[in-house]
């Protein structure tokens, strides 16, 4: 059975304390939920601002294959808003239980019947698809919340969903409410909060139960603990659950993820199921070994399968398999003995507390194997301009092969004009800067400055380190060193 998935990161993801998004990046957001494969996308809620109904109606006017939804309230004013955004649908959502409709609205069931009711018939009359959400359902009288998706039925609505407003579900409990609704004559969707840890669980129960679409976010991004997790929910439906798919293309999960990470500024944790930088690294001997000789043995899926690569973390738990793995991919080949040294060094670092980065790997590899590299490339000098009216320029003196070189550049501060300086000459125009990370060693203003980067040159990718007192002196260094062991290799 194919599950519809209706995102809701654009809405109530962005509910989520702190987050605010422009209306570009919500359509950046958009556009890469409509080419995952998203059914559906709630692109917002109309009636929240002015700024809001542009971004909603510029998504609206992409032609997206996803149906393009906006929340309302079942009143006439807020859904003039969402016609006037041009949507192709309605999450029309309607407080159901009476903690709700007496505490919040103050006023009596029968009413807010008739609300639902007048409310579905104003959006069928402008032609629009209509799902209706029942609030807090999970908290509501079951033959009350019946009769809202019965009449709601009657009067044409086009899906209903189940709201578990505050996380209070459990998987089983989930089932057998969803249950109850699987001999409906609409499609039934699943809408879960994450309060109790239990969102993504109490997913899959409501699809075993009956419901045939669920709603999620990105990261399970959302108001207090979040929503389901997209990634984590159709990851486990395409390898758990053997009777039903998504039309997600799955490969480009992890892509999407990054996305909202990076425009909302909500971090993920490292050991987040799917999407965690931890959620493929291994740095136990065993489970390395296993790994490498069958992937299976540790791992329920391949990194592939949702768009990531394995990576075998250096530290104390790590056996030689994993770690001679490791040091191939750094294009370093030793034998047994040599192999057992760099391993106890690694481990005597490790004791200390200290994070073995590759940078530290290839230093102690270099020192056992004994290697002594004349690097072709040289810095002599390097010479900053920069102030408040005045574009950080750098010139940069570097020796290449015996050849004196001087060159300059500019950048957005006095880093970025160097290391411009330096990329722009012929050597370096294959290699990319992918990332760049600076640590204050010491204290003060005379602090010591760590700036570890990563350069890529085709498909091979290298650490290097540059520690100054100086944050120039020391990004150069850390660049040149990186590219004098691309030259190497």
């Amino acid at each position: 059975m194919n599950i519809k998935v209706l995102d809701t990161t654009l809405r109530d993801g962005e509910q989520t304390p702190g987050v605010s998004l422009t209306s570009n990046e919500k359509l950046r957001i958009a556009t890469k939920l409509d080419e995952i494969g998203v059914d559906f996308i709630e692109a917002g809620s109309a009636i929240t601002s002015e700024g809001e109904r542009e971004s909603i109606k510029e998504i609206a006017g992409q032609n997206f294959n996803a149906e393009i939804l906006s929340f309302s309230r079942p009143l006439n004013a807020d859904i003039d808003y969402c016609i006037d955004c041009d949507v192709d649908a309605i999450n029309l959502v309607v407080p159901t239980s009476d903690l709700h409709i007496e505490d919040k609205l103050k006023t009596t069931r029968e009413k807010l019947l008739d609300l639902s009711n007048n409310a579905i018939d104003y959006c069928k009359d402008h032609g629009l698809i209509v799902e209706l959400s029942a609030e807090d359902a999970s908290r509501s009288d079951v033959d009350f919340l019946k009769s809202v998706y019965i009449n709601a039925i009657d009067h044409d609505v086009d899906r209903i969903c189940v709201c578990d407003t505050v996380g209070i579900l459990t998987p089983d409990s989930s089932f057998e409410l969803f249950s109850q609704f699987k001999d409906f004559k609409v499609p039934v969707a699943c809408h879960c909060h994450n309060d109790f840890g239990l969102a993504v669980a109490n997913t899959l129960s409501a699809i075993k139960g009956g419901a045939t679409e669920i709603h999620t976010t990105i990261n399970g991004i959302g108001e207090r603990a979040g929503n389901t997790s997209f990634e984590e929910c159709v990851v486990s439906i395409d390898r758990l659950l053997n009777d039903y798919s998504t039309n997600i293309k799955i490969n480009e999960i992890y892509d999407m993820s990054k996305l909202v990470a990076r425009l909302t500024g909500v971090y993920i944790q490292p050991n987040k199921a799917i999407v965690g930088e931890n959620a493929f690294a291994h740095e136990s001997g065993i489970h390395s070994d296993g790994i490498i000789k069958n992937s299976a043995t540790y791992e329920p899926m391949t990194p592939e399968l949702v768009g990531r690569k394995r990576k075998f973390v250096i530290g104390k738990h790590m056996g030689t398999h994993g770690l001679n793995n490791r040091l191939k991919e750094l294009g370093l080949s030793v034998d047994d003995s040599q192999l057992k040294q760099i391993c106890d060094n690694i481990k005597v670092l490790a004791d200390k507390g200290k994070t073995v980065t590759d940078v530290d790997l290839q230093v102690i590899a270099d020192n056992v194997l004994e290697i002594n590299h004349e690097d072709l490339i040289k810095l002599d000098e390097v010479t900053i301009v920069s102030g408040n009216k005045v574009m950080p320029t750098a010139s940069v003196k570097i020796t290449i092969d015996g050849e004196q070189i001087l060159n300059a550049g500019v950048g957005l501060g006095p880093v970025d004009a160097a290391i411009n300086a330096i990329k722009s000459l012929d050597i370096f125009k294959d290699i990319d800067l992918i990332e760049y990370h600076v640590d204050s060693i010491t204290g003060g203003t005379d602090a010591f400055i760590d700036v570890i980067i990563k350069l890529q040159k085709g498909d091979k990718v290298v650490s290097a380190r540059g520690t100054e007192a100086d944050i120039i002196n020391a990004s150069v260094k850390a660049y040149i060193a990186g590219v004098n062991r691309l030259l190497r290799d």
